[in-house]
C-alpha cells in the first residue's frame, strides 16, 4: 500500500465515522486535512476498542498493542508498513510536529473508561477529558500551527475540555444504559440530591444538567481564545468544530430535560451552515 492510498483510507474511515469532525477538517488546505484525517483514523481506532463489545480483558489487550504501535511510530516513522493508519500517521510525524506522547494520553483515559472510573469531583473529571479530548487538541494544534505555540498550547487542551464535557451532557443516558458508564462528578450528583445511578427528583437532574453545561460554557470561553493564535484555514477549522459542539451545548442550555429523555443532536444542514460561517467570517 502507498502513502496515498493509505491517506487515502483515513480520509474514508473520517469521512464516514466522523460526524462533527470533518465539517471542520474539510475547510483545511489538503496537506493539513489529510494529516487531520490521519489522527483521527487512530484516534478512531483507539475509541473503538474501548467502546467495542470484547471482553474488558481483550480490550486491554487491544489497548496495549496500540500503545506499542504508537511507541514503534514514534521511533521510527517508517514502521507501520502495510497498515495504512499507521503509514499516514508517521508520514504526518514527519511533516508537522505532532506530540506523539499525546497519543499515549488518549490510550490512558480510553484504559479508565475500561476500568468503570468513577470522578469524585469536577477536577478529577477535567483530568479526564484532557486525557482523551484534550491531547487531541495539543495533537491537533501540531498540525495547525501556531503564531504563539506556549499560549496556543493550553488554549487547545482547554477547547478540548469543552467538547468533552459537552459529548459527556449529550450523551448521559446512552452512557449511563449501554456502556455502564457514569461521568458526572459525584460531589454534583450529591450537591442535587440525586445519586449517579441518575435517580432522584427530575427537577434535581435538570439542574445537575444545567449547572455542568454552564461549567462547560465557560471552559468554551477560554479555550476559543485560540482562534486569533492559527492561521485563517486552522481557524475555520476550529472554529466549525468548536461551534458545532457549543451550538450543540447551547440546545442543552435551553431545554436541559431534553438530554435526560433523549440524544440530542444537530441536523446536518445546521452543521454545514456552521461551518460555512466559520469560514467566511473565521469563527462559529
Amino acid at each position: 500500500m502507498n502513502l496515498d492510498e493509505a491517506y487515502d483510507r483515513c480520509e474514508e474511515i473520517t469521512r464516514s465515522e466522523a460526524r462533527n469532525f470533518s465539517y471542520g477538517i474539510r475547510l483545511l488546505p489538503a496537506p493539513k486535512r489529510r494529516a487531520m484525517s490521519a489522527l483521527y483514523a487512530i484516534a478512531r481506532r483507539i475509541d473503538d476498542i474501548g467502546d467495542g463489545d470484547d471482553p474488558v480483558e481483550i480490550k486491554r489487550k487491544g489497548l496495549e498493542a496500540i500503545r506499542a504501535d504508537l511507541r514503534a511510530v514514534a521511533a521510527d516513522p517508517s514502521a507501520g508498513a502495510g497498515d495504512p493508519v499507521l503509514t499516514a500517521l508517521a508520514d504526518a510525524s514527519r511533516r508537522y510536529p505532532i506530540p506523539m506522547p499525546a497519543l499515549q494520553e488518549l490510550v490512558d483515559g480510553c484504559a479508565m473508561d475500561l476500568e468503570g472510573t468513577r470522578y469524585e469531583t469536577f477536577e478529577a473529571l477535567v483530568g479526564y477529558c484532557r486525557l482523551v479530548a484534550g491531547s487531541v487538541g495539543r495533537l491537533s494544534l501540531g498540525i495547525y500551527g501556531s503564531s504563539e505555540p506556549e499560549r496556543a498550547e493550553p488554549l487547545a487542551d482547554a477547547l478540548g475540555v469543552a467538547l468533552q464535557l459537552t459529548n459527556i451532557l449529550r450523551d448521559v443516558l446512552e452512557d449511563r444504559d449501554v456502556m455502564g458508564r457514569v461521568y458526572l462528578p459525584v460531589e454534583d450528583f450529591e450537591r442535587f440530591g440525586c445519586d449517579p445511578a441518575m435517580t432522584g427528583p427530575p427537577e434535581a437532574l435538570v439542574a445537575l444538567v444545567c449547572f455542568e453545561a454552564a461549567r462547560a460554557a465557560e471552559w468554551y470561553e477560554h479555550g476559543l481564545e485560540l482562534l486569533p493564535l492559527l492561521d485563517r484555514r486552522s481557524r475555520a477549522c476550529t472554529a466549525a468544530m468548536a461551534g458545532i459542539y457549543r451550538r450543540l451545548l447551547d440546545r442543552i442550555l435551553a431545554d436541559p430535560a431534553a438530554v435526560l429523555a433523549e440524544r440530542v443532536s444537530l441536523p446536518g444542514r445546521e452543521k454545514a451552515l456552521v461551518a460555512l460561517g466559520a469560514l467566511l467570517r473565521g469563527t462559529a
